[in-house]
């Protein structure tokens, strides 16, 4: 079954239950997921720059837009409009597809992978998750890679608080640690 589908016929329909709404659009949902990769002392070297450009591209199916330093910060050798990072935000369709390939493909291909820390969730129910290299994505091929980068996923909900927003993700599958 579809993330998408199993949204709006299981989990939605077990959240307004367990939380008690009376209206289905109380049922806290999710607004969109930012990937963002920072290049670090890596920020002149044009050639980092495009691979992760295109490593982004891969992952999530839509062009990157690279994000300028606002300010000068010296002790970093950073200038005021230098290009620092990258960044793709998903919604909607593209957003289901890429969570689901997330929790299905990806978290089991990532190396000591024991379960994602409940304190991963922020208090308004965001999802925060760092991976140290892009490897475990499937549309990266290890023989093709010639330098390994992390990057971060950030996934946004509508939830009021950190418990509403827990539950649903775990009603979507994420894998949780035990305690």
């Amino acid at each position: 079954m579809r993330l998408k589908d199993k949204y709006y016929k299981e989990i939605a329909p077990q959240l307004k239950e367990k939380f008690g709404y009376k209206n289905i659009f109380e049922v806290p949902r999710l607004e969109k997921v930012v990937i963002n990769v920072g290049f670090g002392r890596h920020a002149k070297e044009k050639e980092y720059i495009e691979s992760v450009v295109n490593n982004l591209m891969r992952i999530s199916g839509q062009k990157p837009i690279l994000t300028k330093a606002r300010k000068s910060i010296s002790s970093f050798k950073i200038r005021q409009g230098m290009t620092i990072g990258a960044a793709v935000t998903l919604r909607k369709e593209r957003m289901f597809d890429f969570l689901e390939k997330l929790i299905n493909v990806t978290f089991p291909r990532v190396r000591d992978f024991r379960g994602i820390s409940e304190k991963s969730v922020d208090k308004n129910g965001n999802l925060n998750i760092g991976f140290k290299e892009h490897l475990p994505f499937p549309e990266i091929k290890s023989d093709e890679v010639d330098r390994i980068h992390g990057l971060s996923v950030c996934i946004t909900t509508n939830a009021k608080n950190r418990e509403e927003g827990l539950e649903l993700f775990r009603l979507m599958g994420f894998p949780f640690k035990k305690k």
